[in-house]
């Protein structure tokens, strides 16, 4: 069944990382010790990539118990738990009804799943031909499955799967690591 929003991309604007910079901040303020990192991930995370207008949030954790703790942390902070994602590498968050939309993910410390959205963010950050084409993908996904999310989703895979194998490769030639958590 098709996702009842158009899928649209917009062009990159500094407004992206300013709605970061305010969110991250709360969550900080409402997680305390419980967020090891709190990152701007996503295509709304690079300068100059064209993006749906939704921002995405990683928040890793030590471990996702007690879940309780963290639904509540995260509930004061204006986020309600989607205990149905079918991800199980992740707790998924959005925003209380009404707000703008936002996607949280809360993912442990270390995890590949981690990992792979901080390196892809900073090799397309670092890689602004790699950016280039992954707008084009995206331009021309939306065009096709503008009307059904999980068909654009689930095409942008063979793109994804060929950029991450990319920047591993740039990982090991530079010794990546991830710097510092964003808020």
């Amino acid at each position: 069944m098709a996702d009842q929003l158009i899928v649209e991309i917009h062009p990159w604007t500094p407004e992206w990382a300013e709605e970061f910079r305010v969110r991250g901040a709360d969550l900080r303020g409402a997680l305390e010790d419980l967020a090891l990192r709190i990152d701007h991930i996503g295509s709304t995370s690079v300068v100059g990539l064209g993006a749906k207008p939704i921002v995405d949030i990683q928040i890793s954790v030590a471990e996702f118990a007690p879940m309780d703790r963290l639904a509540e942390a995260m509930g004061a902070a204006g986020y309600i738990w989607r205990e149905d994602n079918p991800e199980r590498t992740k707790r998924y968050f959005r925003e209380v009804p009404g707000a703008r939309r936002c996607h949280v993910h809360v993912r442990r410390a270390g995890s590949w799943n981690e990992q792979w959205a901080l390196l892809f963010r900073d090799y397309l950050r670092a890689h602004v031909d790699a950016a280039a084409r992954y707008e084009a993908v995206k331009r021309d996904l939306a065009a096709r499955f503008g009307h059904d999310r999980h068909a654009y989703t689930d095409a942008k895979g063979d793109f994804l799967w060929t950029a991450i194998r990319e920047a591993d490769q740039w990982a090991s030639i530079i010794g990546w690591r991830p710097g510092a958590s964003d808020a």
